[in-house]
């Protein structure tokens, strides 16, 4: 399949392209502004034996501000005016969303894109005979291979839409997993991950009489390359690791890693979920066999994501579901199954979650994403800095590389306390376990308060979640 331009209105799909407003706005904000141990059964993961305490920032310098990078291309007041949930109040204060780790504002560009296709071309895709069928079908194809070319990967074919990150791991373990697993092969799982990358393996690895096999964690939130290194064997069959934590922030050297699980002849499973609005992706470049992200967690719609996987593992899988849009033929005698990524599309596919997906892709990518990182990356450096002032704060994990999320305790305070107190002030962040309990267990922790930062937080907002805390400690 060749890959179309991804920025270019396919014909046939008129309701998809963009208005000559929108066109104007978009050139002024400029397309610059807008990568063997022994026995069978499942191996827990293992905590730290004694609380490894919380690490804090050093002490602010004088004037914080020096910290913010202002790169060229990119503001984010540049890209604000372009989500209208910004602009709303929330317990009579102006909202400031700082839960993007959960999920992401949507740009009005994602929203006009559903509204228009609801309003204009709704249709069932594949095999339909009428136009808006093969409107439909179109704009859907056209966000597979605008997906594919987001990812780098080679052919918009090795994409598979699913409902999220965590459905595609799951596809992969039920998939490929229960054909290629067995009884003393080893899946190693850092400590690190969400739970969405460690229980599937828990359920493949009890079916298959596999190991689960937790890869520890340093002090700092960094996973242990000596102890992973220790751990690659023979009997390694899958390694499956976050591209970015969303409890830590920790970026790991995937590539790196899969570099060496390759060399045991393993496959790499990379969870993109927290990595992909942050900072661009290359699937060819790390090598990965498999990578999955949300597309709720990319500034596009919930209950739509993406499973890439190398062509010829994609070809191997047999089907997870059956039902319609997934085969050739049928009889009662057999049945001919279509060729991936299809096969591993049973039924209707979330048609309108495609199209917001195309959308937040092509305003995404429309931005500097170089600067954008940049930008991301002074925020989080004054955010550390400010969050340091706050008598009784501590900042969990302190890795070399990380993206902008800022997970932290209160003395004297229960998270979800905090939480509730920045409600009130129109203030949105998370609290508890983050769907990520082996890594706070690692620091002795249940619970904890997380602020996670995206393109379109500010130092004002920063400086106001400081000063909110600060109060809270002053007269909560």
């Amino acid at each position: 399949m060749t890959t179309p331009d991804v920025m270019a209105p396919r014909p046939g799909a008129a309701w998809l392209t963009p208005a000559a407003a929108d066109r104007t706005a978009a050139a002024e904000v400029g397309t610059t502004v807008p990568g063997s141990a022994a026995g069978a059964g499942t191996a827990v993961p293992q905590t730290a034996t004694t609380p490894v305490p919380g690490l804090t920032p050093p002490a602010p310098p004088a004037d914080p501000s020096a910290l913010l990078r202002q790169p060229a291309g990119f503001t984010a007041e540049s890209v604000r005016h372009d989500f209208p949930i910004l602009h709303r109040t929330v317990n009579g204060h102006p909202l400031i969303w700082l839960d993007n780790a959960a999920t992401t504002q949507k740009p009005r560009q994602v929203i006009e894109a559903l509204a228009a296709y609801y309003g204009a071309a709704n249709s069932n895709i594949h095999r339909g005979a009428h136009t808006m069928a093969r409107e439909a079908t179109e704009a859907y194809e056209e966000g597979r291979a605008a997906v594919a070319d987001f990812l780098g990967a080679p052919s918009p074919d090795g994409v598979v839409f699913v409902r999220g990150t965590t459905e595609a791991v799951n596809l992969v373990a039920q998939t490929w997993g229960r054909a290629n697993l067995g009884p003393g092969d080893d899946i190693l799982v850092p400590v690190l991950e969400h739970h969405s990358d460690i229980v599937p393996w828990q359920m493949i690895a009890k079916e298959t009489r596999a190991r689960l096999v937790p890869i520890p964690l340093t002090p700092d939130g960094e996973i242990d390359q000596d102890a992973y290194a220790d751990l690659l064997s023979s009997r390694t069959q899958l390694v499956a690791i976050s591209h970015a934590s969303n409890v830590l922030g920790t970026v790991p050297p995937v590539k790196e890693m899969t570099a060496l699980a390759h060399r045991y002849g393993a496959r790499v499973l990379i969870d993109g979920a927290q990595s992909v609005a942050h900072f661009p992706v290359d699937v060819q470049d790390l090598n990965a066999d498999f990578y999955a992200f949300s597309g709720h967690k990319l500034f596009a719609p919930t209950g739509i994501g993406v499973l890439y996987a190398k062509p010829e593992l994609l070809a191997a899988m047999a089907p997870w579901q059956g039902g319609g849009n997934m085969i050739e033929s049928v009889d009662f005698g057999s049945t001919t199954f279509a060729a991936a990524p299809h096969k591993l599309e049973a039924g209707t596919g979330h048609i309108s979650g495609v199209i917001g997906l195309l959308a937040a892709v092509n305003w995404l990518t429309s931005l500097d994403r170089e600067a954008v990182a940049a930008y991301e990356e002074g925020l989080m450096s004054y955010a550390h800095q400010a969050l340091a002032t706050v008598p009784g704060l501590e900042l969990i994990g302190s890795a070399a590389h990380r993206i902008a999320v800022l997970t932290f305790t209160l003395a004297g305070q229960d998270p979800a306390t905090v939480a509730d107190w920045l409600d009130r002030d129109g203030i949105a962040i998370r609290a508890g376990h983050h769907c990520a309990q082996p890594a706070l267990a690692h620091y002795g922790l249940e619970s904890a308060a997380r602020a996670s930062l995206a393109l379109y937080n500010t130092s004002e907002e920063v400086d106001q979640l400081v000063a909110s805390l600060r109060r809270l400690q002053q007269d909560g």
